[in-house]
């Protein structure tokens, strides 16, 4: 098995993060922009959004990305931009809040696919760098797991995210994808998606699902899964009381959708 180059997949990642800080240089919130001091933050932090390349301490760009109620939400993602991509990439916005659906949905709020191409270009290149740079590092500082909601979140979308960790056959994105599986089947074997959606909830679901039983199964098995793991992925594709009456159901609690007569 040829193994992934990782030190290209840094560079590209590293790329990507310059790259955000040329295009997104100079950017600020717009110079009307308001929030509640009260519930956001103070006049004084509202200034410093208002203020190019000024970095931000890690509790008010926390404060930043998670207000849904920015007038312009474009203006300051576009100012965060390029710290929050390097925060999330060392690790530092997981060490302290893990809630990546959100983030994903500062992107998507922010509408970035809408920007001028040289600056969507930026965004899309980040987001596909990162993760592809996830799945090649056999020890990422975010799990696989966590990226895949903030970029399915960030651009709507999760097939394409799980067409790369297709193409990523080697040891890590195997290892991965155990621990994404597992990490996952308790909620799945439910119907329901492991992470709270903006939208499409239960299209996400069911392509997360198909993916999973058509792809997961073998490489699970190559790569010394447990059998029970294998098990639970298995009943993935099987519906109904068939699912819950398998000798191999899990002894734990689950949703059981069962329809009363």
């Amino acid at each position: 098995m040829t193994l992934p180059d990782l030190p290209a997949a840094r560079r590209r990642l590293d790329s990507a993060l310059d790259d955000l800080t040329v295009v997104f240089r100079g950017m600020t919130a717009h110079p009307d922009e308001y929030n509640c001091d009260c519930h956001w933050g103070s006049a004084e932090e509202l200034a410093r959004l208002k203020v190019a390349d000024l970095e931000l301490d890690l509790d008010l760009l926390h404060r930043t990305w998670q207000a849904p109620d920015w007038t312009d939400k474009a203006a300051v993602l576009r100012r965060i931009l390029p710290q929050l991509a390097s925060t999330l990439v060392t690790g530092r916005v997981a060490e302290t809040y893990s809630d990546m659906e959100t983030i994903g949905r500062a992107f998507a709020f922010g509408a970035w696919r809408e920007w001028p191409a040289g600056q969507s270009a930026a965004v899309e290149e980040f987001l596909g760098a990162w993760w592809s740079h996830t799945l090649t590092d056999p020890d990422p500082v975010v799990p696989a797991h966590d990226v895949l909601v903030l970029v399915t979140e960030a651009t709507g979308m999760v097939r394409p995210w799980l067409d790369a960790w297709e193409a990523h056959r080697f040891p890590a994105a195997d290892a991965h994808l155990a621990a994404a599986a597992d990490h996952w089947d308790h909620d799945l074997l439910g119907d329901r998606l492991p992470w709270s959606a903006w939208e499409n909830e239960e299209e996400l679901c069911a392509d997360l699902t198909a993916w999973l039983v058509r792809h997961a199964s073998d490489r699970l098995r190559d790569s010394g899964a447990p059998e029970d793991l294998l098990h639970r992925i298995r009943l993935l594709g099987v519906t109904g009381p068939d699912r819950w009456d398998d000798p191999h159901w899990p002894d734990y609690f689950y949703w059981r959708l069962r329809q009363e007569p």
